[in-house]
């Protein structure tokens, strides 16, 4: 038998999982493993700036890709600590990532070591598995079970712990004849899926729901395809989106306090009956339950059995695997469509057509400093269905999932449940990673990108270029605009008279030497016209360079977002709605009709 450290095994391991890329930050007690990383070959490593820098860009690297697992990896204490917020993360969105650390040797780690922390205590709650390696022959053993873990069921991430003796102990291990453990999935059966279809084809108004589990499972042509043989519109979620182009007739918008169109939310209110796959009924889409189930009869497919009837209970309710769900309801519709058992969806899905060329948001201004929206307006024309949008949260992620379009899966890419200010520098990072030869275009706040923006440096050394549209207004403008509800503006201002650069005026921080000084390439747009320009040069010069290229708008200050407080029916329109046309001219349908309110 071949022998070799477990450090060595566990990248041997890694390679056989089919893991080419990972990131992480070296350290005294993970050295070992960066030893056997650079002897065995075969894995790049990208260097970030912080740990949990190297956490978000893992994840980036996995939502890219159907079967990739981004592997972030960190030295003992702080590192682990720092990639908590990842694995929280990743646990949220069911996204699998594997968190390698480094620690304090065995006999010590009871006795307050130089960064010894028990952290696979501290990631239990955010993690799939956490597990601290105390025996170097169960290396093999607990990272073929990590794998298995990430996979089946509702995928999510696991993080696995390696004291630093344990990793340069030597232990028999053969990779040529190592196996990955096979994936578990629930499946749903034929009768189940039978009588879902009956419910859905006893009412007369029915949705399908499209949540994250679809593109997760790879089954985006599969909703497609169940969608046009019932003739059913389709609602994708804020992690659904992209599952059916923006463009399909059968897209019906988006649905949710913040991140919705107004036809969406309209044509659901008017709905009978619900089928949700692979989605978890997020506070954010729903609002209000009350509201959001009146007079509608509710289908649950979820892989993970205990999330039916966890915000609510269905009226039936399936665990299934959405590919293998969506594989048999395309078999049933299909016997069913050849023996007119189907009914007729076409004035229903005309009715949702309608409203989605009626009820527009005006994205249309002239205005200096810039309204945010002309910025969605601008992107929209300057990025074409290709792109993969990153961003986290925010007044510029909800204004931008509002007006931008999706047209393809996995091409909004978005942290959707734990939402960290910082996360889209790195993420966006590990998508280019991800896919080298795509058009990468990051979206944040101002506040957001000055949490990690230090990891622009990373694009900068490793020659990884996106395009990070940057909305400036200085300030913390979702929980300013929050803080209504208290009557108070307090400690969510930004602003102060940048004595080095006081071009800025009140704006404070100088983004663009900020990003030129991290090896990157900047631009500043004060005025609508200079945006589309502004997104062209910077593709150009992402190109050229091999960096990040930011685009930083200037905003107006205070701007506030449509958005419900409470429920989706009575979602506050702050600004001027489109009336004409040229009030928001890249809309997927041109405004027609009257309009409606």
């Amino acid at each position: 038998m071949p022998r070799m450290t477990a450090a060595r095994a566990a990248v041997e391991i890694l390679k056989c999982e089919g893991v080419t890329n990972a990131f992480g930050v070296p350290g005294a007690a993970i050295n070992p493993f960066y030893a056997a990383l650079k002897a065995s070959g075969g894995i790049h490593h990208t260097l970030a700036r912080h740990v949990e820098g190297a956490s978000h860009m893992a994840e980036g690297y996995t939502r890219t890709h159907p079967g990739n697992i981004g592997v972030c990896v960190g030295t003992s204490g702080p590192a682990g600590t720092d990639m908590i917020t990842g694995l929280y993360s990743a646990t949220g969105d069911s996204i699998p990532i594997l968190c390698i650390t480094g620690q304090a040797p065995t006999a010590v780690i009871h006795k307050e070591d130089f960064q010894a922390v028990d952290i696979a205590s501290i990631a239990r709650p955010v993690t799939k598995a956490a597990t601290t390696v105390l025996e170097a022959a169960q290396v093999p053993g607990v990272l073929q079970q990590a794998f298995h873990l990430m996979r089946s069921g509702r995928p999510g991430p696991v993080l696995v712990d390696l004291p630093l003796d344990v990793q340069l102990t030597e232990i028999e291990f053969d990779p040529e004849t190592y196996q990955p453990l096979p994936v578990y999935k629930p499946v749903a059966s034929r009768a189940q899926i039978e009588k879902a279809l009956r419910m859905l084809n006893a009412s007369e108004r029915p949705l399908i729901v499209a949540g994250g589990g679809i593109i997760n499972a790879d089954a985006s042509e599969l909703l497609v395809e169940f969608a046009e043989l019932t003739g059913v519109p389709v609602i994708p979620t804020l992690m659904g989106w992209g599952t059916i182009a923006d463009d399909h007739e059968l897209n019906a918008g988006m649905v949710g306090l913040q991140t919705s169109h107004r036809y969406g939310n309209a044509t659901f209110l008017e709905s009978d009956f619900v089928l949700g796959i692979g989605n978890r009924w997020a506070n954010r889409h729903t609002g209000k339950l009350d509201v959001y189930r009146r007079g509608r009869t509710f289908v649950h497919v979820d892989i993970e059995p205990t999330q039916i009837g966890k915000i609510f209970a269905p009226d039936y309710g399936i665990a299934s695997d959405a590919k293998a769900a969506l594989e048999l309801f395309v078999e049933v519709a299909k016997e069913l469509k050849d023996s007119d058992g189907l009914p007729d969806r076409t004035t229903w899905a005309a009715s949702a057509w309608e409203r989605k060329a009626t009820l527009h948001r005006r994205t249309h201004f002239d205005n200096v400093p810039l309204k945010p929206q002309r910025v969605y307006e601008e992107m929209n024309r300057a990025f074409g269905p290709e792109t993969r949008y990153v961003t986290t949260i925010g007044l510029s992620q909800i204004a931008g999932a509002q007006m931008l379009h999706v047209y393809r899966p996995r091409h909004w890419i978005n942290c959707g449940q734990a939402g960290p200010l910082g996360w889209t520098v790195p993420a966006a990072l590990g998508v280019a990673v991800a896919d080298p030869e795509a058009t990468v275009v990051a979206l944040s706040g101002d506040y957001d990108f000055q949490f990690m923006l230090e990891e622009l440096a990373v694009g900068a050394q490793h020659r990884i270029p996106y395009v990070h549209v940057l909305v400036n207004n200085s300030y913390l403008g979702l929980i300013r605009q929050a803080q209504r509800t208290f009557d108070i503006d307090f400690q969510v201002n930004l602003e102060f008279e940048n004595i080095n650069s006081p071009e800025l005026g009140v704006y404070g921080v100088d983004h663009v030497k900020v990003a030129e000084g991290l090896g990157c390439k900047a631009i500043r747009v004060t005025e609508p016209g200079g945006l589309l320009p502004a997104f062209e040069e910077a593709k150009k010069l992402a190109a050229e360079h091999r960096v990040p290229v930011v685009v930083e708008a200037i905003l107006e200050r205070v701007t506030n977002i449509s958005m419900s407080g409470s429920d989706i029916a009575s979602v506050n329109e702050f600004e001027d709605l489109a009336t004409e046309p040229w009030h928001a001219p890249t809309e997927i349908l041109p405004l027609t009709g009257s309009e409606l309110t």
